[in-house]
């Protein structure tokens, strides 16, 4: 019979079952189950422990997402602020369709996973077993002279094997629990993938409804220098116009024409880019588009708070990678001291199966091992400085991410007020221009405008107006790394926001 200590790893082997006559096979099993008993509420004991200090990840997600997580995905909306009905459909399929959610969705079972094989350590191991077999021992080995006579011998059993490690260094226990913090830590890199995603199709989103705008644009453009061209073709006709005049007029209505490939291009792009985000082919998505002049374009709080960074989903996962590998630390440090295992074995085993489930075939053994490192070369050594360095690794990181959240969000504060400011001025602009283009005209029909001034004055009038499509996209796109950059929207009451944020109920 075959024992396991609590590495998996087997104990050694007893050929001779331990038979006495003054004990039955009840009495022996009295005493192994008062064994496994024992075992079990140890391990108890550490589960509880567990528990009352770290979620498993099913309590995670279902309690512990009460803070950080709920609030993330209560915040998933933000894209239906921009007022478009178009935009929120494209999101809700990116987040149930998109490949890589999929794969982060794959990691946190993965992670699950490796937390429940870690808390398996805290449970007894036990087996069953049986086996039966028979042998031929030759006459000649036993005797060294006629007659010889062979020999059969049979044997049949039937075995239980309990083992169990006590946990005194909470070796096991923090292993496991830095299997839950791990756990934990995938479904924050899930939320951050998911964030990415959304800020990914809401920013092509925009770009494709400003290809569609400047395309409308250059429609336009085209229009206005072909009506110029007809009336210099007009006065040329009554002589009050030249064949150069004609011909720059020309030049300017075939470059306008040239601007609409280009701008076809990329919207055709960008609607190939969006299906990719939704998990589809470009062929099977069909994106109506529109205008951002008919968004709507969500105000920016004063005075956020600071700690609306808590609920980013990359700091909640740093955060945990980093506690995570304190656990691990500890691991390391508790494998210097000496592992206490616990292994014992029940059985039955007979030479005569008919006998095999008799009192008198039982069979049992009970011991305890001590192991205690002397000497492995500076392997443990080792082990622990590696676990500190990568502490101090994912420490570095955590404060990076940190600092890097307050810079976007800082940044993101910035662009969204100087693109504001821009759109502003750039309108103005347009306006100026349009004006000056049809005092222009004017003059172009009363025979008063030069060609080269009419010239200037549309390209200037041109320009501005793709360029005010391109600062509005700038400024949408803008708002969209804001709210990417504090992890998903502002409009809550920040006095509830907080208070969600730390875990307590919302007044």
């Amino acid at each position: 019979m075959v024992g396991l200590n609590g590495s998996g790893r087997r104990s050694g082997t007893k050929r001779d079952p331990i038979r006495r006559e003054g004990r039955t096979a009840p009495a022996a099993t009295a005493a192994f189950w008062a064994l496994l008993v024992l075992a079990l509420a140890g391990c108890d004991l550490d589960k509880e422990s567990l528990d009352s200090g770290i979620a498993t990840p099913t309590r995670f997600q279902a309690v512990g997402g009460g803070g950080r997580v709920a609030l993330q995905r209560e915040l998933d909306d933000w894209p239906a602020r921009f007022g478009s009905k178009e935009l929120t459909h494209l999101v809700a399929q990116a987040q149930s369709q998109n490949l890589d959610i999929a794969a982060a969705v794959a990691r946190i079972a993965e992670a699950e996973a490796q937390a429940r094989v870690a808390a398996a350590t805290l449970y007894p191991t036990v087996a069953a077993g049986g086996a039966g077999g028979q042998a031929l021992i030759p006459g000649v080995s036993k005797a060294f002279s006629p007659p010889y006579r062979s020999q059969r011998t049979n044997a049949f059993g039937l075995n239980l094997n309990a083992s169990y490690e006590i946990d005194f260094w909470n070796k096991n226990h923090d292993a496991a629990a830095s299997g839950l913090l791990s756990a934990q830590a995938s479904v924050f890199d899930r939320d951050v993938v998911a964030l990415s995603t959304t800020a990914s199709v809401v920013n092509l989103y925009f770009q494709l409804l400003a290809a569609q705008d400047r395309l409308r644009v250059a429609h336009q453009n085209v229009a206005l220098a072909e009506h110029v061209l007809r009336a210099i073709v007009a006065r040329r006709a009554v002589g009050t116009s030249s064949a150069l005049d004609e011909a720059q007029q020309t030049t300017i209505v075939a470059q306008q024409r040239a601007n609409v490939p280009p701008l076809e291009q990329i919207e055709l792009q960008d609607r190939n880019l969006l299906a990719v985000l939704l998990g589809r082919t470009p062929e099977s998505v069909s994106i109506k588009g529109g205008s951002l002049e008919r968004l709507t374009d969500p105000a920016v709080r004063a005075g956020l708070p600071s700690k609306l960074l808590l609920r980013r989903p990359d700091v909640a996962e740093a955060e945990d990678r980093l506690a995570a590998q304190g656990l691990q630390v500890s691991v390391a440090r508790a494998a210097f001291f000496p592992d206490v295992t616990l292994t014992g074995q029940y059985g039955i085993l007979s030479a005569v199966f008919k006998n095999l489930f008799t009192p008198q075939a039982a069979a049992y053994s009970f011991a305890a091992n001590l192991a205690q490192p002397i000497f492995n070369g500076g392997a443990l050594q080792g082990q622990l400085d590696l676990q500190k360095g990568k502490f101090d690794e994912l420490l570095a990181d955590y404060r990076k991410t940190i600092l890097t959240s307050f810079s976007d969000v800082e940044n993101g504060l910035i662009a969204v007020a100087k693109t504001a400011e821009q759109l502003r001025l750039q309108t103005l602009a347009v306006k100026s221009a349009q004006r000056a283009y049809e005092d222009a005209f004017l003059q172009l029909q009363t025979g008063t405008m030069d060609i080269v001034t009419l010239a200037v004055i549309q390209n200037t009038l041109f320009q501005a107006e793709d360029l005010l499509v391109q600062v509005r996209s700038a400024h949408f796109q803008a708002t969209t790394t804001l709210y990417q950059a504090l992890g998903g929207g502002w409009t809550r009451p920040p006095e509830a926001l907080l208070a969600a944020t730390a875990g307590q109920a919302a007044p």
